[in-house]
C-alpha cells in the first residue's frame, strides 16, 4: 500500500463520523469528507435504541453521550380516534435501557472534535464529492472540487441519496412503497415535563408522531399519503390543521403556540437495499447501502452496528498495510454478516407500516379499534411489544473484537 491516506470516508453523519473515530484511535490514517458547511440540518434522526446504545458502549463512547444533550423516552402511547389504544413504558425490557433521544448535531461535533485530537485524522468540510477515482478497475479515491484524495479504501457513508453509490453504479433495489413525511418543530409543552411520551396519533386518515426532542422542543412527523386532502405547500396556518386531529390538551397547545410552528421540511422516505454493498476499493455502509424506514429510528442504530462489523474485518488488515486484494476480499464478508439483520429489520418495519396503512384506509377498523379499546388493548399491546424486541435489540449478535 502506498497511499498516505488509508481510508477516505465520504459523509460525516453518524456512520462516517463514528467510523472515522474508531479507525483513527486504532492508528489508521483517515480523511473524513463532508459536503455541508455544518451539522445544523433541518432534520436529523436522534433515537438510539438499546442496540445503538450497546454499540456506542462497545466503542467506548457512552461517556461522550452523557456530555451532550440527550433525553430518555418514558413511554410510547397510541391514540386512535381520540382514545388511548395502549401505552408501553420504557424501558420495555426488564432491566434494559430506555430509548434515548440524542442531539445529533452535538454528537457529530463531539465525535469529530475527539477524532481531531489525532494526527492521523483530517476533516475536509464543505467539499462535495464530484466523482470517484479509478485505477485498474478499482476505486482509488475521490475527486473534490478542490482536488483529489487517493486512498486504499473509500467508505461511502453519505446517506440514502448517496452520490458515491451512484458514481459506482451500485444499484439500489426499492423494497417497499416510498412515502413522504412532513417534519415540524415547535415550542415545548408542559405536558412533557413529567413524562416524555412518544405519541402516535391516528384521527381519520391523518397520522402523525409527536415527541419532545433532546434539545427541548417538540418534533412532529406528519405522514403524507397520495389521498391526503391537505395540499401542504399552500397551507399558511398549520396550527388549526394539527389541532383538528389532536386530543384537547394538544389542540390547545398547537393553537397557543401557532407562531412557533416552523414551516415543515419534506422528507422523502425510500426503503431499499443494494444487492452489492461494495466494489473493489469501495464499501457502502448505513443508509448508503440500505436506506431504512424511519420506524423506530433504525437508520442510526443499524449503521452503528454496521460500523462494528466493518471494523472487525478491516482494522487488522489496515494496521498490517495489507495488499488491496486482501482488503477487497473482506468487503463481501462485511455485507454477508450484516445483511440478514437488515433484511429482517426492514421486514418488521414493513409489517408495522402495513398495520398503520390498514388503519388509515379503513374507517370501520378505526372505529372498532377505538370503540373496543378496553377489550383489544392487551392483545394489541402484547403483539406490538413482541415486534419491538428485534427492532430495539437487533437480530444478530454484534461484538467489537478489535
Amino acid at each position: 500500500m502506498t497511499n498516505d491516506t488509508q481510508v477516505v470516508i465520504v459523509g460525516a453523519g453518524p456512520t462516517g463520523a463514528t467510523l472515522a473515530l474508531l479507525l483513527v484511535k486504532r492508528g489508521i490514517t483517515v480523511k473524513l469528507v463532508e459536503a455541508s458547511r455544518n451539522f445544523r440540518r433541518a432534520f436529523r434522526g436522534e433515537g438510539l435504541m438499546p442496540s445503538g446504545l450497546d454499540a456506542l458502549a462497545q466503542m467506548g463512547l457512552s461517556p461522550m453521550l452523557e456530555r451532550i444533550p440527550h433525553q430518555t423516552l418514558d413511554a410510547w402511547e397510541f391514540l386512535i380516534e381520540g382514545r388511548s389504544l395502549f401505552r408501553v413504558d420504557e424501558p420495555i425490557e426488564s432491566g434494559g435501557k430506555p430509548c434515548t433521544l440524542v442531539s445529533q448535531p452535538a454528537l457529530l461535533e463531539a465525535l469529530i472534535d475527539e477524532a481531531s485530537t489525532y494526527a492521523n485524522f483530517e476533516f475536509v468540510q464543505n467539499a462535495p464529492v464530484q466523482d470517484l477515482l479509478w485505477r485498474d478497475g478499482r476505486v482509488s479515491g475521490v475527486k473534490l472540487g478542490s482536488g483529489e484524495i487517493y486512498a486504499d479504501l473509500v467508505v461511502a457513508a453519505d446517506g440514502r441519496n448517496s452520490i458515491v453509490r451512484q458514481r459506482a453504479n451500485l444499484s439500489l433495489e426499492q423494497k417497499s412503497q416510498s412515502f413522504d413525511i412532513l417534519w415540524f418543530k415547535l415550542a415545548d409543552s408542559p405536558h412533557f415535563e413529567s413524562e416524555n411520551i412518544f405519541y402516535s396519533i391516528l384521527q381519520g386518515h391523518h397520522a402523525f408522531g409527536l415527541f419532545r426532542s433532546s434539545e427541548g422542543n417538540l418534533q412532529l412527523g406528519w405522514a403524507l399519503r397520495d389521498r391526503d386532502s391537505v395540499n401542504w405547500k399552500q397551507v399558511d396556518d398549520w396550527s388549526e390543521i394539527l389541532a383538528s386531529v389532536s386530543p384537547p390538551w394538544l389542540a390547545e397547545h398547537f393553537r397557543q403556540n401557532a407562531k412557533t410552528i416552523d414551516r415543515p421540511v419534506l422528507l422523502s422516505v425510500v426503503v431499499g437495499r443494494c444487492s452489492h454493498w461494495y466494489t473493489p476499493g469501495l464499501l457502502l455502509l448505513g443508509d448508503a447501502a440500505h436506506p431504512m424506514s424511519p420506524i423506530r429510528a433504525q437508520g442510526i442504530n443499524m449503521a452503528l452496528r454496521d460500523i462494528i462489523v466493518a471494523a472487525n474485518h478491516l482494522v487488522g488488515l489496515l494496521q498490517e498495510a495489507a495488499e488491496h486484494t486482501a482488503i477487497d476480499a473482506a468487503l463481501p464478508k462485511i455485507q454477508a454478516e450484516r445483511e440478514p439483520e437488515i433484511i429482517r429489520v426492514q421486514q418488521l418495519q414493513a409489517q408495522e407500516a402495513a398495520q398503520a396503512d390498514l388503519l388509515e384506509k379503513s374507517a370501520f377498523i378505526r372505529w372498532g379499534a377505538s370503540s373496543l379499546a378496553p377489550l383489544l388493548r392487551y392483545p394489541i399491546r402484547q403483539s406490538w411489544i413482541a415486534r419491538q424486541r428485534q427492532l430495539r435489540q437487533g437480530v444478530t449478535p454484534v461484538k467489537l473484537t478489535v
